[in-house]
């Protein structure tokens, strides 16, 4: 259900690489939460970090969204950056397995595979 890797990047530097990658293989980054400072922000003791990149290709977005519009909803992809016991790490739920929870259509397993492949090498690049 889930791809994560461990690097020995400092956090910062994960998350650049992690941006660089996502730009560098045709999706562009949408946004980017950072959960962990949003918590501080917000008063919780939360010591960890934690980056959420929403990323997108624009063309595999809208096969998605031609066979089923409520996809919308599980749409963009999410990449995180986090530490976790002082380690960090990278990962993503994968399209692979989200879609096909959330659709039958033959016509999407193609695209989701496309897309997964390409998400899992922007954090192999980037680790």
């Amino acid at each position: 259900m889930y791809y994560v890797v461990e690097t020995d990047k400092a956090f910062e530097k994960a998350s650049s690489d992690l941006e660089a990658a996502v730009k560098k293989l045709g999706f562009g980054v949408l946004h980017v939460l950072d959960l962990g400072e949003t918590l501080r922000s917000k008063g919780v003791d939360f010591e960890d970090d934690c980056k959420v990149f929403d990323v997108c290709d624009p063309n595999q977005a809208a096969k998605v969204l031609s066979v089923d519009m409520k996809l919308n909803m599980a749409l963009p992809c999410r990449i995180s950056v986090y530490t976790e016991n002082g380690t960090t790490r990278i990962g993503l739920i994968k399209p692979t397995r989200m879609l096909s929870a959330l659709s039958d259509d033959p016509d999407l397993n193609q695209v989701a595979k496309d897309v997964e492949d390409k998400t899992i090498r922007m954090i192999e690049n980037a680790k």
